[in-house]
């Protein structure tokens, strides 16, 4: 009996370890939650598939699954990679299902806020920002309306956190989910790079007032990084070496050309989820300073059998409900005090 005693204890002892969290390493990361909307109609939005009499027979059984399995893929996110202080989210409808996600049991242990904005998008899908409240402190939120060419286009607005980190290190967050491919590559192209200037106008204005600001652009860009919109209008870097002072990086260009992806699209591997960040960041001098990037790529997520295998496991497919968790997966960075 002690011997088991002594073994249990000793197995107890290796979990808790094996969640340990290291105070000097932090992640901030991204995830697509793929249409998280509540049962709710709202009028003044195109909701109306996501409803228990639409087309996706959308029953509170199934948003509370929504919210589990959404729940737990950021849960583990933040205890294997530990301190996952704050991630941005896109594809969510309105903040209650924010309220309702990060007061699910799975992340409630976390002591997540919210930071959420409604944007013009027609289908009503915003981004969002959700922080740990005793390690981040929000200071300042701006929502940046993009505009373009077509009067009548409406997308989601680029929102602009400002925070603190651990009482000391000041960051800024702009999360993103810009125009989609719908209408084929050619037309829509004009809407995403109208979208990295509006994202690179932003982090301008912050790193020419500051040209050691920390600066992350996250989010579902609908490019690869290897996109005109990402290369020549955000002028994001593909290496380290090569970025300057008041210069972006994309620490995702080199998991893309290593066929790492995070989203699939007609069997074609992509990573349209990316995210960005300043010199200032990648070269800091005290705080917190860039030291990784990695896709979260647990087996549950993805499709196990059939003509979608080894792809990410989505809530329908093909009009069929599965259960499942989003068809992207999340991205995160990761970075560490300097000592």
């Amino acid at each position: 009996m002690l011997k088991k005693c002594l073994l249990c204890l000793t197995l107890t002892l290796l979990v808790l370890a094996g969640f340990a969290q290291d105070n000097n390493r932090i992640a901030i990361g991204f995830y697509n939650l793929e249409n998280l909307f509540d049962t709710i109609d709202d009028p003044l939005t195109n909701d109306a598939e996501f409803l228990p009499t639409g087309g996706n027979q959308w029953t509170a059984e199934r948003y509370a699954e929504k919210l589990a399995n959404m729940s737990k893929v950021i849960s583990l996110v933040a205890k294997e990679y530990g301190n996952c202080v704050a991630m941005g989210v896109s594809e969510i409808e309105n903040e209650r299902v924010m309220l309702d996600l990060v007061n699910h049991p799975n992340l409630k242990p976390l002591n997540y806020g919210v930071v959420h904005h409604d944007s013009p998008d027609r289908r009503g899908v915003d981004v969002a920002l959700i922080y740990q409240k005793d390690r981040f402190t929000v200071l300042d939120v701006v929502p940046y309306r993009l505009y373009t060419d077509d009067t009548t286009f409406r997308t989601r607005d680029q929102l602009l956190v400002k925070g603190l980190i651990d009482g000391f290190d000041t960051v800024h967050i702009i999360v993103n989910h810009w125009p989609s491919k719908l209408g084929g590559e050619q037309r829509s192209m004009p809407k995403r790079i109208a979208a990295a200037e509006l994202s690179k106008h932003i982090s301008d204005s912050i790193m020419h007032a500051n040209p050691a600001a920390k600066v992350m652009i996250m989010g579902d860009l609908n490019d690869n990084p290897n996109a005109k919109s990402i290369l020549n209008y955000l002028e994001a870097k593909k290496k380290a070496k090569d970025t300057q002072v008041n210069q972006l990086f994309n620490p995702m260009y080199k998991l893309y050309m290593d066929g790492i992806w995070s989203y699939v699209y007609r069997d074609e591997p992509n990573v349209i989820d990316q995210i960005i960040i300043s010199y200032g960041l990648l070269n800091a001098k005290k705080g917190y300073k860039y030291a990784g990037v990695q896709i979260y790529r647990a087996n549950f997520l993805l499709t196990k059998s059939g003509s979608y295998e080894g792809t990410p496991l989505r809530t329908f497919a093909a009009g069929t409900y599965l259960g499942g968790y989003s068809d992207h997966l999340p991205v995160y960075i990761l970075l560490d005090k300097i000592q």
